[in-house]
């Protein structure tokens, strides 16, 4: 019996029309790389038995007439793989090298879509570990138990945990605020400075400078991000000049559904909700206050009409579901998404080699939209930015989002 096709979140992604589904996290360590075999030793310790990393992406047999209609699913191999022989060396290079090359092709067919990547550094004194995955496999939070797993005092993933699924509890956004699921806002033009492509720019935030951000009362890391891409857009619609449309602009924020006691299930198990960005309110705190309580969650059991929702959902045919994505990539749905993943380590060193920054890497955002993804560690914060509009636009937004941090960071000197 085939394995069941999968869910409407998965099947949009393997669907990605913009680029290869292709995500992930770099972790950069300071020290001489590990020697390929170490690496994958470790690999082989840390995550052996995990079925989800033997998955293997498979789509229906092509039927006359329906073939751009096909759906797909899971395969699993009659024995379970190796995980260490996804580790690569890559020799010298750039994260910036990877994402031009590795993130723009696609995996190929009949292994698990995903690597961990051994870039070495220009120097002997540093190197980064790159985890790119197909995003229908594994989620970010997904990343982040995999990759703490590999540092120094951290134990093995566990089998049974990574395959518990989040259950009938499920973390969801606090009631109130949301808008219905094809409502359309406020498109935000972007720079579209340089030829049309994507773009992609990463940004090392001071650490001085976020922490004075967040000496606001009450400002978290989250509300501190929300707030300067709040900032960044209402740039943007300044720069564009008066606009007769009106309405909300939308931000696209992931939340992750795992209720306290599934932390560790590996696959997708967030939702992607949509808060309102500030852009009306000319002061930077007062952008900083209205995102205070936006991301609250609660848990609870999924009500019967959510499950209902969820099995018609992924039940509709591929066009129905392709007709739908079309409303969802909309500028004006989300012109902006706001992704923030934060290492949370219990080691901070790999075979005793420090970590020193987590850079994200997110999909290749769809037209005329950004993603801002903020990637985080004990030793700081860093920005990334992914743009399919011009080809400078990356390095545009990112620089607004460092102004626009300075102002929330001079505001709370006051």
């Amino acid at each position: 019996m085939p394995a069941p096709h999968l869910p409407f979140l998965e099947e949009g992604m393997a669907r990605w029309p913009f680029a290869p589904p292709n995500a992930g996290v770099a972790l950069d360590f300071a020290g001489s790389p590990p020697q390929l075999g170490e690496l994958r030793t470790l690999v082989r310790e840390r995550w052996a038995g995990l079925s989800r990393l033997d998955r293997q992406l498979v789509r229906d047999e092509r039927r006359p007439l329906s073939g751009w209609a096909r759906r797909h699913r899971w395969a699993a191999p009659a024995a379970g793989q190796d995980p260490a022989g996804q580790v690569l060396g890559t020799g010298p290079g750039t994260l910036q090298d990877a994402v031009r090359d590795w993130f723009h092709r696609p995996f190929p067919g009949g292994e698990p879509p995903w690597n961990l990547h051994l870039l070495r550094g220009p120097s002997d004194g540093e190197f980064t570990l790159l985890f790119r995955m197909h995003h229908s496999l594994l989620d970010g939070r997904s990343l982040t138990t995999l990759l703490r797993a590999l540092l120094d005092g951290c134990a093995p993933v566990d089998p049974d945990a990574a395959a518990a699924g989040p259950g009938e509890l499920r973390r969801k956004p606090a009631p109130g605020g949301q808008p219905g699921l094809l409502t359309a806002g406020l498109a935000v033009p972007l720079p579209g400075k340089g030829e049309r492509r994507t773009a992609y720019a990463v940004l090392r935030l001071p650490p001085e400078l976020v922490r004075a951000a967040q000496r606001h009362p009450g400002a978290t890391t989250n509300t501190v991000f929300l707030a300067a891409v709040s900032g960044v857009l209402r740039s943007c619609l300044l720069t564009a000049g008066p606009t007769e449309a009106a309405g909300p602009v939308w931000l696209s924020v992931p939340v992750d559904q795992r209720p306290a006691d599934r932390g560790d299930f590996l696959g997708n198990a967030f939702c992607n909700v949509r808060l309102p960005a500030p852009v009306a309110l000319p002061d930077p705190t007062a952008r900083l206050r209205a995102c205070a309580g936006l991301l609250t969650t609660v848990t609870r059991p999924l009500g019967r009409a959510e499950k209902l929702l969820e099995s018609a959902v992924t039940a509709l045919p591929g066009p129905a579901q392709a007709l739908a994505r079309g409303r969802l990539f909309a500028p004006a749905y989300a012109p902006a998404a706001c992704t923030y993943v934060h290492l949370r380590e219990a080691g901070r060193t790999l075979a005793g080699r420090p970590l020193r920054r987590v850079t994200l890497v997110p999909m290749v955002p769809p037209d005329d939209t950004a993603t801002f993804a903020l990637g985080g560690c004990a030793r700081g914060h860093t920005l990334s930015v992914f743009t399919n509009s011009g080809a400078e636009d990356a390095d545009l937004l990112a620089e607004s989002f460092r102004h626009e941090l300075a102002l929330l960071a001079e505001a709370a000197a006051v």
